[in-house]
């Protein structure tokens, strides 16, 4: 498990960091000491920064705290009412035929299997989920893919793109064998065969970029994160300039 984060900006409001896929962002009935907000409060000690937002233990990329209450109070407040603009990256299974697309489908907790999961669910029922997407670049068995939700259920980008055939790589509870990956990965860790009917050790899913407004300069501000070092290897390198511009059009 990482124990580390990367400072990607910082003012007297707000910090942005950089949090490694593996580190779990708050405390829970797993994790203890091992978090972000445990390495925020060693670093900067007992006033340390609130982080504003969540992302799941295996997403890596950008993550928004307030240093001072009101701060924090001003970029929840952004983000529970949808006024801030989330970016992900993913490199999902197959290769998706549109270069750009919209999935909209309702949302709700699942109704068997583990009380983690989500499903989507018939019209007229769930919660209202959309999710815009732009294609990045392709090769012959992945595509990675801009991703814009535009409403905030929990695992939506996952289960979306599951929903609609292309898996994120490395899901362990929304890939092509459903939850049974996670069932494994509990009993056994991360055995070889595992890794190999994954595809990758995590899910292939990073937080990119955000725009919101500074809650003290009150001015529109964009930060972004650099994609994860082991997705640029999962995909094969580098891509260039003219491929991420896909990234900020979406």
């Amino acid at each position: 498990m990482p124990l580390h984060f990367d400072v990607l900006y910082e003012d007297d409001a707000i910090l942005a960091v950089d949090k490694p896929s593996g580190l779990p962002v708050h405390p829970s009935a797993t994790y203890h000491k091992n978090t972000l907000t445990y390495l925020l409060r060693q670093r900067f000690g007992q006033n340390a920064p609130q982080i504003a937002h969540r992302l799941d233990r295996e997403t890596s990329g950008l993550l928004l705290c307030g240093r001072t209450r009101e701060a924090e109070r001003d970029l929840k407040i952004g983000f529970e009412n949808r006024r801030v603009s989330k970016r992900y990256l993913a490199i999902v299974r197959g290769v998706m035929p549109n270069d750009e697309g919209r999935i909209e489908l309702p949302m709700d907790q699942a109704k068997e299997g583990l009380h983690i999961l989500m499903e989507v669910t018939p019209e007229g029922e769930g919660y209202p989920s959309v999710t815009r997407y732009r294609v990045v670049a392709r090769r012959d068995d992945a595509t990675l893919v801009s991703l814009a939700p535009e409403s905030g259920r929990q695992h939506q980008l996952r289960v979306h793109l599951s929903a609609v055939g292309f898996p994120i790589m490395g899901d362990k509870l929304y890939g092509p064998e459903g939850s049974q990956p996670f069932l494994d990965y509990i009993e056994t860790g991360m055995t070889d065969e595992l890794l190999q009917r994954l595809g990758h050790d995590r899910q292939a899913l990073h937080a990119y970029e955000l725009e919101f407004m500074h809650p003290t300069k009150h001015e529109p501000m964009t930060l972004r994160a650099p994609l994860a070092k082991d997705l640029v290897d999962l995909w094969g390198g580098a891509l260039d300039a003219a491929a991420f511009a896909a990234v900020w059009a979406c």
